[in-house]
């Protein structure tokens, strides 16, 4: 038997060995999965200090009867910032072809930095496959793309109805693509052991989507609220964590009276233009001049509205105004959509909520304006020299051509450098900001249903994710 006394001091020795074991199994369990022999010290990014985190770190809580977890990112910036880097320089030698090598190394860190509840998730998809994924959905779409082309070379009504058909095919194939390609990323994700799937129909799900983003067009953005809550429940209900069902139950009506009043602020402009133009418009001295024709169309149309190009300056500064609103309220709309998708996603018992802040989000987008301005900077001034490098070599030959050749060559380098760069910037300012920001403001509750869930499907085919890829549809 032991006295009381040491054995409350074997308690308080036990507790503190096991903090240092959950410290430590975070970097045994992303070590493991052959992430860290290539993105540098797993423990240091155990042992990141929490001052770096912009929002507060949830532990597990008692609440409620059930169990509270938190979510946490362990990456580090500048390790993802090297990722991408290094990932332009050889997309740039490899024309394009090391993209799927590239988006698997960016899916296994941000997998293998994302913990919950004390376990992080794993990636278990690989560059091959996404790259048999492409090449099969391009033999796919060739003989399809040809299709169209052939039947576009007829003059009849068959060939003017050649691009229409087309749009909508793809814009059908595009939303069948997204589905497939979620597919494949859930069934390669895996967590404590045990795989996310998905079942459900894509073509449902394709044709869904394509009706409700007509609806979404022709109200002029209004049904967008409802398309997403839609499409949602669609993905959600179809959606399993081993045994563990999930669903969605954000409503769209919510995230409606919530982005009305920002969908006012950028119709309200469009809106003044239009009326101003109706309002000052001689319709009938317009009619008759344009009925008369000849070359002097515009200036009769102006003689009869003599307040018309006041009402295109007015329309332009509006125009103008709606712009420069949507540029500044996106952070808004997308920090409130984020947050209100994370708030709606459920599996099982489990719930989750969000505390995303609007200003941590306006914070990443000004990050990407600040590295963005510093690279146009230096991408201007190493550029200069070589101008006038060229400038010099087409004066000394003029005839040859030379200089035009190697203008072309410096401009073509010079657009995928910046593209490149453009990229890389925003997805290691912007893109990884979003991620870290959801994932910290993401608090479950009844976590403790996890430790009963059992193994269920099996990994599904790349074509859907080959398919996004070659529709430029894709995402993480």
């Amino acid at each position: 038997m032991l006295k009381p006394a040491r054995h409350a001091r074997c308690t308080t020795l036990n507790a503190v060995e096991r903090r240092k074991f959950r410290h430590k199994r975070t970097s045994v369990i992303v070590s493991q999965e052959g992430f860290f022999n290539n993105y540098g010290s797993l423990a240091a990014i155990a042992r990141r200090p929490l001052r770096h985190y912009p929002l507060p770190i949830m532990t597990s809580l008692e609440a409620s009867g059930s169990r509270m977890g938190g979510v946490r990112f362990l990456g580090r910036r500048r390790s993802y910032a090297r990722l991408l880097a290094r990932g332009a320089v050889l997309l740039m030698v490899s024309l394009g072809l090391y993209r799927f090598w590239l988006m698997t190394d960016v899916r296994r860190f941000l997998w293998a930095s994302t913990e919950i509840d004390g376990e992080t998730l794993e990636y278990a998809g690989t560059p091959f496959e996404l790259l048999l994924g492409f090449l099969v959905a391009i033999a796919v779409l060739v003989p399809i793309y040809a299709g169209f082309f052939i039947a576009a070379l007829d003059l009849g009504v068959v060939g003017e109805l050649t691009g229409l058909a087309a749009f909508l095919g793809l814009a059908v194939l595009g939303q069948y693509a997204i589905y497939r390609a979620r597919r494949y990323r859930l069934t390669r994700t895996i967590f404590r052991g045990l795989r996310f799937t998905q079942d459900g129909s894509a073509w449902i799900y394709a044709i869904r989507a394509a009706s409700w983003w007509l609806l979404t067009a022709l109200t002029l953005g209004l049904a967008y609220p409802f398309q997403l809550a839609s499409l949602e429940r669609y993905k959600m209900r179809h959606t399993y964590y081993g045994t563990l069902p999930g669903r969605f139950a954000g409503a769209g009506w919510k995230l409606f009276l919530r982005g009305v009043p920002m969908w006012l602020l950028l119709v309200a402009p469009l809106a003044l233009s239009v009326a101003a133009f109706i309002e000052a418009v001689d319709w009938t001295a317009l009619s008759n001049a344009v009925a008369q024709g000849g070359d002097d169309v515009m200036a009769r149309i102006e003689g009869g509205n003599p307040a018309l190009g006041e009402v295109i300056v007015f329309a332009m500064l509006m125009v103008g105004l709606s712009v420069l609103l949507a540029v500044l309220l996106y952070p808004v709309f997308q920090a409130m959509v984020l947050r209100w998708w994370t708030a709606g996603l459920r599996f099982g018992e489990i719930e989750a909520a969000s505390s995303l802040r609007i200003r941590h989000v306006y914070g990443a987008y000004m990050r990407f304006l600040w590295w963005g301005l510093l690279f146009t900077v230096v991408l201007g001034v190493l550029a200069i020299p070589l101008l006038i490098a060229i400038g010099a070599l087409a004066g000394k030959l003029p005839d040859s051509g030379a200089g035009d050749i190697a203008a072309s060559l410096v401009g073509l380098g010079g657009y995928v450098i910046a593209a490149l760069g453009y990229s890389t910037i925003y997805r290691a300012t912007v893109q990884l900001s979003l991620w870290q920001l959801g994932a910290e403001a993401l608090h479950l509750i009844g976590v403790e249903r996890l430790d009963r869930v059992e193994a269920r499907g099996e990994a599904s085919s790349p074509l859907g994710e080959g398919l996004a890829d070659a529709l430029n549809v894709g995402g993480y």
